[in-house]
């Protein structure tokens, strides 16, 4: 009788540690997965600011180069 309580004490731990590991392993999978979203959105942040920012850049170069030019215009016409 000893040893049937014994075996049954042993296979209820078992099965417990068992399920312990099968919940932490899906609580690892679900924590990779929010990390792969946390780095898709915070690189297409990143592009976006890139992006906004070539836009400004390209915009004052051409804005130097349009205002360069009014200078020589205006110099030529003297």
């Amino acid at each position: 009788m000893k040893k049937l309580i014994l075996m049954l004490m042993v296979a209820g731990m078992a099965s417990s540690i068992y399920s312990c590991r099968e919940t932490t392993q899906e609580k690892t999978q679900d924590a990779v997965e929010a990390i792969g979203e946390d780095i898709e959105s915070n690189t297409k942040k990143a592009a976006e600011k890139i992006e906004e920012g070539a836009k400004k850049v390209k915009k004052e170069v051409q804005e130097g180069i349009d205002d360069t030019k009014d200078k020589s215009e205006n110099r030529d016409n003297k």
